[in-house]
């Protein structure tokens, strides 16, 4: 039985990335924001679409799932493997990347560019719905309870490395590809 590694570190995927098919699974707009050399994006929730393309690119090269943590891109691992497409995460994500010194891509005049990371919205978000709770619990306590709610998300969040509140952000117009761009990633991904 062939052991196969479920990740490589920031080292390991520099030395191989010429021969990795590097996908990034973050939202347009964090992939815009910069990227992996080479990378090609599929957002998390667009996986399903892309896996008749996803198993082809498996078959004749090793897929390396990128993500800023690495959080995602187990997630996206994972469902991946559930359906017999074997691939890797970089340990640590695009952070663990530019702290090890390597670069990242910056596209010139992409339509996403200015769009803020995952993280920064969530906290942004997370921050605006707690201070909305405990200002509007002033007047009426009962919307405390909604500053609690988002607190204990947070921690649930914490413990199990999931977040709900982002995958809701991740459905947003903004953080959505744009018309045509998963074809064109696709068949970017073909010709490969």
């Amino acid at each position: 039985m062939t052991h196969h590694p479920r990740a490589l570190d920031a080292r390991q995927a520099h030395g191989r990335l010429p021969d990795l098919i590097v996908l990034d699974v973050r939202t347009p707009g964090e992939y815009a924001a910069g990227h992996l050399p080479g990378a090609l994006n599929i957002p998390l929730d667009h996986l399903t679409r892309a896996l008749p393309d996803l198993r082809e690119a498996a078959a004749h090269g090793e897929i390396l799932l990128v993500c800023a943590s690495g959080a995602r891109s187990e997630s996206a691992r994972e469902a991946l493997a559930s359906h017999g497409v074997h691939t890797v995460t970089l340990t640590g994500g695009t952070r663990a990347w530019t702290e090890a010194g390597h670069p990242l891509d910056h596209p010139e005049n992409h339509p996403d560019r200015t769009a803020w990371s995952m993280e920064r919205q969530v906290r942004l978000t997370a921050g605006s719905v707690v201070l909305t709770g405990l200002a509007l619990g002033r007047l009426r306590p009962a919307f405390r309870l909604t500053a609690a709610g988002v607190a204990g998300g947070l921690v649930f969040s914490a413990l199990t490395d999931t977040c709900g509140m982002a995958s809701l952000l991740a459905k947003l117009p903004h953080n959505r590809p744009r018309r045509g761009a998963l074809d064109t990633t696709l068949a970017a991904l073909r010709d490969r």
